[in-house]
């Protein structure tokens, strides 16, 4: 049976957190994927709230300790990754961020990476593409084209918008299950958005510009 290494990558301070939560999903839905195709997926989650000493030495110092490197380079080996942060002020937090500056530029080229983010209120969704496809982006990671946002009101049973983040949540895992495969990762579970757009907790987000770049050719 083929084997595919996930990790996860999750910002989140309290315990537990919303993010941990949404990550946690986010990975069970891609190993789901990846298990009814016949491939084996292990998954390994790694708070950042415990390197945030270590990630702020490395900075200061310009190297880092045996715990973070040994994170780093699971990260770097690893066949894809979750990333998954919580919103302050209107932006990735600091610890995220703090991470991503740490690892080479270099080591997430082509590498499939599925993000995340949660906040108090549905209109930080934007950090997706504001903050988080940049950062990704001047990575030159892979990134799936749904990411999934998760606010308040998505959590809890029988929560106002917790089948909207089950589906998002199943679109996106499928998607990174997809590019492991070796294919598209742009399976379908629901009808598609207007064209140029995905939804994101009701709000709508941007495809990647070369999609856009693509749709416009077409046309």
């Amino acid at each position: 049976m083929a084997k595919r290494r996930i990790v996860i990558i999750t910002a989140g301070l309290g315990v537990p957190s919303s993010s941990r939560m949404l990550a946690d999903q986010l990975g069970a839905a891609a190993r789901d994927v990846l298990t009814e195709a016949g491939i084996d997926a292990a998954v390994t989650t790694h708070e950042l709230r415990e390197y945030a000493v270590d990630i702020a030495n490395t900075m200061v110092a310009g190297y880092a300790p045996p715990n973070l490197e040994a994170l780093l380079n699971e990260v770097i080996d690893a066949d894809a990754l979750i990333a998954v942060t919580p919103v302050f002020t209107a932006s990735v937090s600091g610890l995220f961020k703090s991470f991503f500056d740490v690892i080479d530029k270099d080591s997430l080229d082509g590498k499939p990476v599925l993000i995340g983010a949660t906040g108090g209120s549905a209109r930080h969704s934007m950090v997706l593409d504001f903050a988080m496809r940049p950062l990704f982006g001047y990575l030159r990671a892979r990134l799936v084209p749904t990411a999934v946002y998760a606010a308040p009101e998505d959590w809890g049973a029988g929560a106002s918008g917790a089948a909207g983040l089950d589906r998002r949540v199943r679109q996106a895992g499928a998607e990174l299950a997809g590019l492991l495969r070796g294919g598209t990762g742009l399976q379908q579970e629901t009808a598609p958005a207007a064209p140029g757009r995905t939804a994101v907790h009701g709000s709508m987000e941007s495809l990647p510009f070369e999609e856009l770049l693509a749709q416009t050719q077409r046309r």
